[in-house]
């Protein structure tokens, strides 16, 4: 059974609950017919750069590959023995990019850095 994780790029004063909304579509197979957000483009380019989806190798931390990628969101299905330093990029770089990271265990999402209150 996999670990999965998304990151979500919606607009300044996304709250968890738009977050939650946002994956609830996507698993309704609803999603925004819009162009891909950079933030969610930069962010599939600098993890796959590290940990390649197309092909995966015989090591990456992907138990599905490849990434499910939208306009608003990746979705990240992890081998749940993978590296901790994986989940640590993972969420530096969401940061990197202004994204949040939603983790579909438990519901939990984790704005970036910049907007946690200082």
């Amino acid at each position: 059974m996999s670990f999965d994780l998304s990151v979500w790029a919606l607009a300044d004063g996304a709250t968890p609950e738009d977050v939650r909304a946002a994956v609830q579509r996507c698993r309704q197979g609803v999603h925004a017919d819009r162009r891909p957000d950079p933030r969610v483009v930069a962010f599939y380019r600098a993890i796959t750069a590290t940990y390649p989806d197309r092909p995966a190798g015989a090591d990456t931390p992907w138990e599905v590959a490849p990434l499910h990628a939208a306009g608003d969101h990746v979705e990240m299905n992890l081998d749940p023995a993978c590296e901790d330093q994986v989940l640590l990029d993972i969420e530096r770089l969401a940061g990197e990019h202004g994204l949040m990271l939603y983790d579909a265990q438990d519901g939990s999402v984790y704005p970036p850095p910049a907007r946690l209150p200082g």
